[in-house]
């Protein structure tokens, strides 16, 4: 295992396009949001948290994201660069619905929950690209959480229709 250690500008564009939609979202949370929140398994948040921090830190402190010379490896930076411009796109949808819980949990081409899933497959594939187990098993570990409570809510709004 070949880690390098620094500064990866690759990672603060993939943070920023992570955080301003939800910094955006936290002034336009969907009807009823807090109803569901407050419902949340507690292990599968311990997950999701845990995976928070440790991605955010790690795909900063790894030179093993910023872009090289192409390589087949490329072609997961491209993919995943590709899924965190769709979950732009999912944020635009978002932001010009009117803000329910359903559109929320919506998915997009046909990826489930895609405000959750799209950023974690984005993330897991630049941790192939850059070849860094950290920020692979710190994803999974978001991933678990992450998606498990949005799927969780998905099936509550669901069932409340």
């Amino acid at each position: 295992m070949n880690v390098n250690f620094g500064f990866s500008y690759v990672g603060l564009v993939y943070l920023i396009m992570l955080m301003t939609p939800n910094l955006i979202w936290a002034k336009n949370l969907p009807k009823d949001y807090e109803k569901f929140a407050a419902n949340e398994n507690k292990v599968l948040l311990a997950l999701e948290r845990t995976g928070e921090v440790l991605s955010s830190c790690i795909v900063l402190i790894f030179t093993d994201f910023n872009l090289r010379p192409w390589t087949c490896w490329s072609w997961f930076l491209v993919v995943s660069f590709a899924l965190m411009v769709l979950y732009e796109i999912f944020w635009i949808r978002y932001f010009r619905s009117e803000k329910t819980m359903k559109d929320f949990y919506s998915s997009i081409l046909r990826i489930p929950v895609a405000g959750a899933t799209l950023p974690v497959l984005a993330f897991m594939l630049l941790a192939i690209y850059g070849k860094n187990i950290f920020l692979g098993i710190a994803v999974l570990i978001l991933g678990i959480g992450h998606i498990g409570i949005h799927l969780m809510h998905r099936k509550e709004v669901v069932a409340e229709l």
